[in-house]
């Protein structure tokens, strides 16, 4: 095959993601001259009919948008309704709920981990395949994610779509002696964790840097999860990867004016900028911004892992390397989950009240994938007549689209005998998978047609 001509790639179903996707790649004389991500899912409608229930119903209701990561959007909207209607959740209620953020973290992160994206570096077509030639990983990985769904059912009420939480708190608390068992668990996860950062350190990382603006929350003195102000990291100058530009910070409140969502010819999944720029959210954002923050135990893991001191700012660009970052943050929420049960004393009521306004709030947390904005509009008695929901998946496509364009361009620039279609394909699932740790939005390429001209 050679570099010459003109070469288009269209891989026409993307299994295993929210919604339906394919790709379109067009290269002319070894270049690559267009990438296109097309999400082509139906319309869902959540934000259509938000509208007009009551305040009380988004927990419910946006937490069914994804299986994996149902707590981010009930804390989100938790957030922004207990925003709008100017009441503020804190104490051990607050704990609670960053309790249960750690364990969507733990068992989201750690699925990613191992049974999507580690396949990739090993040269397996699926978990399945890994298994068999590294068992003891795979277990690992499984029993940390048993460890983070137990959290859910214990806090949620179950592992998916949990049911026990509302908005101001929770509907029931549980006591310390329910809490007790998950300690016991938590300690043998942070075992499995540890070495699931060491298991993933020594894989072979293509060299790549990601050079966009980063946005993530941030919330000085811990690492953010349930709670932040959204900060930028600028985009690096000319590759630089070794100093870690000034922040800036902006109010949730004003988070639209600085992110802007616009429809492109072929999707129908909208498309983010970030005051006009191409960004990244997600784990190697969150790292950058809030590394010195992580518990003593995940620093030590990072630095062993060659990820740099987090202590003294270090800033993780290449894409690749997300696996490790997702590692660490795994033993960062095993230690976070642990130091909450250590401390809990139970709430003297499951819920504050949260009675309604005629108001508009908003609110942000760290999905495992990134930043999850959502904005609500109530009357007075707090029936809802806006909605926004901005989700990471939407706002990292723009990257996701360039790192597919440079990995390919990467294969064709090198010598030797031309990548295949083949080659191509497996290039293009890995790009992908370093950044969406959903399993509903990771991909599986199933059909590449190619047309030369």
């Amino acid at each position: 095959m050679s570099h010459r001509g003109s070469r288009v790639l269209r891989l026409d179903a993307l299994a295993r993601v929210e919604g339906e996707g394919a790709l379109h790649l067009r290269v002319h004389d070894g270049t690559i001259a267009e990438a296109r991500l097309r999400i082509y899912e139906p319309p869902r409608f959540f934000e259509a009919f938000l509208i007009g229930r009551g305040h009380t119903e988004p927990p419910d209701i946006t937490s069914r948008i994804c299986g994996i990561c149902p707590v981010a959007y009930q804390m989100s909207a938790c957030q922004a309704i207990e925003n709008a209607c100017g009441v503020t959740v804190d104490g051990p209620l607050a704990e609670l709920r960053r309790l249960l953020y750690c364990g969507e973290w733990i068992e989201s992160q750690t699925l990613h981990i191992h049974l999507l994206h580690a396949p990739d570096f090993l040269g397996y077509p699926s978990a399945i395949e890994l298994a068999r030639d590294h068992r003891a990983a795979v277990e690992r990985g499984l029993r940390t994610k048993q460890t983070g769904n137990a959290i859910l059912e214990q806090l949620g009420g179950r592992s998916i779509h949990p049911v026990n939480v509302r908005v101001g708190g929770f509907y029931r608390t549980p006591t310390v002696q329910e809490l007790r068992p998950l300690a016991d668990r938590l300690r043998q996860a942070r075992e499995d964790a540890l070495e699931t950062v060491r298991w993933v350190a020594a894989f072979d990382f293509p060299d790549a840097v990601c050079d966009y603006d980063l946005l993530a929350l941030r919330d000085p003195g811990r690492y953010a999860i349930d709670s932040g102000t959204p900060a930028v990291m600028a985009a690096l100058d000319h590759g630089d990867t070794e100093r870690s530009p000034a922040l800036r910070e902006f109010p949730v409140a004003d988070f639209e004016q600085h992110v802007h969502e616009e429809q492109v010819p072929h999707s129908t999944a909208l498309t983010a900028t970030l005051d006009g720029r191409r960004y990244l959210t997600g784990s190697l954002a969150r790292y950058a911004i809030n590394g010195r923050w992580l518990h003593p135990v995940a620093a030590e893991a990072a630095r062993d892992a060659g990820l740099g001191d987090p202590a003294a700012g270090a800033v993780c660009r290449n894409p690749f390397r997300s696996i490790v970052v997702r590692a660490v943050e795994v033993v960062h929420a095993v230690e976070e989950a642990l130091r909450i049960i250590d401390a809990y004393e139970p709430p003297p009521r499951p819920a504050v009240d949260v009675p309604p306004r005629e108001a508009v709030g908003t609110g942000a947390t760290e999905a495992p994938r990134g930043l999850l904005y959502h904005r609500y509009a109530m009357a007075e008695d707090g029936t809802l007549t806006a909605v926004r929901i901005i989700p990471p998946t939407a706002q990292n496509q723009s990257a996701i689209e360039e790192d597919l364009r440079r990995a390919v361009q990467a294969q064709l620039d090198r010598p030797g005998p031309a990548a295949d279609d083949e080659q191509l394909t497996a290039v293009c699932e890995r790009a992908i998978r370093n950044h969406d740790p959903c399993i509903s939005c990771s991909t599986h390429f199933l059909d590449l047609t190619v047309e030369r001209t």
